[in-house]
């Protein structure tokens, strides 16, 4: 698997660069997007298999969240304050595998779905409304509002929630002891003993923006990501403000803040071997090795492993395999192996438009993006990868994802349950196996590679950065280097 130049001019807008419908501006306001025009890819959830069920009606152009406001927003489950199943479907042009498929879909009119998480048969999910709901079982079963703006990260740990929201706070939740559905905020992060005791200090501040300081120990920008290292009992965040901060649990303290990159940190997650990974709107990939200090922390940079023109806006760890995957605006996923001493494996072409969301569990890994599909892709025994089968169902970018293994599934049969947020406002349940599709199914997979290759294979690459042609060129001047990373932190950070 080779790495593409790209061919586009130098100075082209990103905006005009991810659509081709000429009904649409090149120029969006910040919060909207564009909207493709490309035609539906075969899936294997493209048509409803026995006991799964899909909506194969997209919403229009003029009725998509890109392109309407928020106050002013048709749904198709306007009928219901949410919708569950939708309507069975039948496509008798292709033959598709039993074991994947659409289970419903979750549908609350209250804004675009930002965020996700899941924990056995629970499912919380943050929008723009504010609101944190709860799921269990497909139905709603219970909600808090938080008036922290945006909700763009949950974390789960325990009887205790974590959020992360566009104003730059950090909420901790609990759940009632004696009434799960009741969900109480029993702080924040970091705390007002902490705040007053460190402002005392002058030494304390930092500048993080031109001509504002703000204490080191909270962020001056929204929240991006948050990450759980449970073993340390630790809690990372990313931030717009181009730091990762460290926090301890036990009391919510912030031990440590370090200056990542240089734009927007757009996705932090703890890896293997004490590793920690930050993806930024720079277009770089860094690892971070942590080393305990008495009762704080020290993360140091040991490896880059990607600097490109395009915005990273995604990072995955498969902890079994030990495969690191980054998702970027170019609509490419790369990935890294431990094995190889994180050496590059290979390119996922997948998307025609930016990849925005990645998960990873057993031999999958799953990317959501701002073509509305979701690619479920396999790696197998010899670290080759496959696209089993593409997801397509949301009438909107898909933002975000979780994963929770199918308490049905067998040993033989391993199957996952899906979960995948989308700017249409929904969230839909997909079941999916790690089981090649059946020999029945081949003519969905020959279609799918003949448009872009959907196998990798593995380089023997020297760690650090990947092939030259993945580099930013030397051509590149600064003025267009920072005009892109302005649009792709607005629009795909968002």
């Amino acid at each position: 698997m080779f790495v593409e130049t790209s061919s586009l001019p130098r100075g082209t807008k990103l905006s005009a660069l991810l659509h081709s419908d000429p009904n649409i501006p090149s120029t969006a306001a910040v919060g909207g997007g564009p909207e493709d025009d490309y035609s539906t890819r075969n899936s294997s959830a493209s048509a409803a298999s026995p006991g799964y069920y899909f909506d194969r009606n997209p919403m229009s152009v003029e009725s998509s969240p890109y392109r309407m406001s928020p106050w002013n927003q048709g749904s198709p489950f306007a009928k219901s304050p949410w919708s569950s199943v939708a309507p069975p479907f039948c496509d008798d042009s292709a033959t598709f595998a039993p074991a994947t498929g659409l289970i419903g879909s979750l549908v609350r009119e209250e804004g675009h779905i930002y965020s996700l998480a899941a924990a056995g048969d629970l499912l919380y999910t943050g929008s723009d409304s504010k609101n944190i709901r709860v799921w269990k079982s497909q139905k709603e079963f219970s909600g808090f509002k938080s008036n922290s703006g945006l909700v763009k990260a949950i974390v789960l740990a325990g009887d205790r929630i974590f959020t992360g929201h566009q104003d730059g706070k950090i909420r901790v939740w609990r759940v009632s002891s004696k009434n799960p559905t009741v969900h109480k905020r029993i702080g924040s992060m970091p705390t007002f003993k902490h705040l007053l005791k460190s402002s005392i200090n002058p030494s304390n501040y930092v500048e993080v923006r031109r001509h504002r300081n703000s204490l080191w120990i909270r962020h001056g920008d929204a929240v991006s990501s948050l990450s759980l290292n449970e073993d340390q009992g630790l809690l990372y965040s990313g931030s717009w403000d181009k730091t990762f901060k460290v926090w301890r649990i036990v009391d919510s303290k912030c031990i440590e803040s370090v200056r990542a990159h240089d734009d927007a940190v757009n996705a932090v997650v703890a890896g293997f071997d004490g590793l920690v990974f930050t993806g930024s709107a720079d277009g770089t990939v860094k690892v971070w090795r942590r080393e305990l200090h008495g009762k704080g922390t020290k993360h140091s940079a040991v490896q880059t492993l990607l600097k490109q023109e395009s915005a990273v806006t995604a990072l995955a760890v498969n902890p079994t395999a030990s495969v690191v995957y980054c998702g970027s605006s170019d609509g490419l996923v790369n990935f890294w192996e431990r094995e190889k001493h994180l050496s590059h494996g290979g390119v996922l072409r997948g998307h025609k438009m930016a990849v925005l969301c990645l998960a990873a569990a057993g031999s999958l890994v799953l990317s959501g993006s701002a073509d509305k599909t979701i690619c479920v892709w396999r790696r197998d025994r010899d670290a080759l990868h496959s696209c089993l089968s593409v997801l397509n169902g949301h009438a909107g970018p898909v933002k975000c994802l979780a994963v929770e293994r199918d308490r049905d599934s067998l040993l033989a049969d391993p199957r996952w349950v899906v979960y995948s947020g989308s700017l249409d406002k929904s969230v839909k349940v997909w079941r999916v196996s790690e089981l090649p599709p059946a020999t029945s199914s081949t003519s969905i997979l020959r279609s799918c590679s003949s448009s872009q290759p959907q196998t990798s294979r593995r380089r023997s690459l020297r760690p650090g950065p990947p092939p030259p042609a993945a580099e930013a060129t030397a051509s590149q001047d600064s003025e267009t280097r920072m005009r892109a990373n302005d649009e792709q932190r607005r629009f795909f950070s968002r």
